[in-house]
């Protein structure tokens, strides 16, 4: 054997390690979808975490010689992936919104939304001016990762979250203390807007449990670690939105806006409010996930279709079997560090 080819085996590169740890996630098949979408992405954040370099930035560590230590603690992380199933967000505690990150274990969903792009530009056009954002709700807030992008897109608001678990709300409360936002964001222990009583507010977001039973029976492993509550959303997908659609105009003030995430059901939701003039915004996964509303378009015409009408659905779209409703959007937009690190954002 050659002396570069004996070099090459004990002293490994991160470029090494990266092509291994690639091949080895594909060979496993593992499911992608909490932060990254490709092996190539999974890999560099995986490697790059247990060798403590800069997540965005791999280019320049590739040709980095790593230790024999080193290589064995990138190995470890790389097998406990493929061996648990886990998402990486639990593995390592960190997950990642835009230039935002958020801790994360069991007890929550791992942050993942297309309304963190919208929030980057305040919610243009429906937004005008930041200054209209006096009070906003975050409903099934988990993580508290939305609430606290709201704080700070909207400095001058005061922000209540909702979530029907205590355990969520106890990671909430620990990304809330980390961004320094105790004074201004109010967690409530509520299923959806029970717990409120009166309150009114100029902004209400979701992103609700919308994964319908057919696709929650056939979710690949990862998607199975996370809390089902966070995740069902009944036969169809749509009973959270029905209800949060029936009760919002009780708490939004004149002209507020509501903002809800419905993965890719713009169809279903389409079919089950067929009288709203619901307003889809254009995000990276397209114009079917996020719909706007007014207050006052609301309020006329916020009763849904019988069920027996609204329960004849669209089946779920192919991508929708191993990439559930609340699928990942831009890899980049959401997990910056791993998909900039890689250079695999879509």
């Amino acid at each position: 054997m050659r002396s570069a080819e004996r070099r090459a085996l004990s002293h490994p590169t991160v470029r090494a390690l990266l092509r291994n740890a690639v091949q080895r996630l594909e060979a496993a098949r593992v499911s992608y979808g909490h932060g990254t979408l490709n092996a190539r992405d999974e890999a560099a954040w995986l490697v790059l975490h247990a060798l403590k370099l800069p997540l965005d930035d791999l280019a320049s560590h590739l040709g980095r010689e790593v230790s024999a230590g080193e290589a064995t603690t990138v190995d470890a992380l790389i097998d406990k992936r493929i061996r648990t199933r886990k998402p990486t967000a639990y593995l390592i505690r960190e997950a990642w919104l835009g230039d935002h990150g958020f801790y994360v274990d069991e007890r929550v969903i791992v942050p993942r939304s297309y309304i963190a792009e919208l929030l980057r530009e305040h919610l243009a056009p429906w937004i005008a001016k930041r200054s209209q954002v006096g009070t906003a709700l975050d409903l099934c807030t988990g993580s508290g990762c939305l609430a606290v992008l709201i704080a700070l897109a909207f400095p001058q608001a005061r922000i209540d979250a909702t979530d029907i678990s205590p355990d969520a709300l106890n990671v909430a409360r620990r990304n809330i203390r980390d961004y320094g936002l105790g004074r201004r964001v109010r967690l409530v222990h509520s299923d959806l807007f029970s717990a409120l009583g009166g309150r009114s507010y100029d902004l209400v977001v979701s992103n609700p449990p919308y994964v319908s039973a057919a696709v929650m029976r056939r979710l690949p492993a990862e998607y199975r670690r996370e809390p089902a509550l966070a995740l069902a959303g009944g036969r169809d997908g749509l009973d959270f939105v029905r209800r949060i659609i029936a009760e919002a105009p009780r708490h939004l003030n004149p002209g507020g806006l509501l903002l809800v995430e419905v993965g890719h059901y713009r169809e279903r939701v389409e079919r089950a409010f067929p009288r709203l003039p619901l307003v889809w915004a254009q995000t990276s996964g397209g114009d079917d996930c996020v719909f706007g509303i007014t207050r006052e378009a609301l309020r006329p015409a916020s009763r849904p279709r019988s069920a027996r009408a609204s329960r004849a659905v669209a089946s779920p779209r192919p991508r929708e079997a191993s990439s559930p409703g609340r699928a990942s959007g831009a890899a980049a937009a959401r997990r910056r560090r791993s998909a900039r690190a890689s250079g695999g954002s879509r």
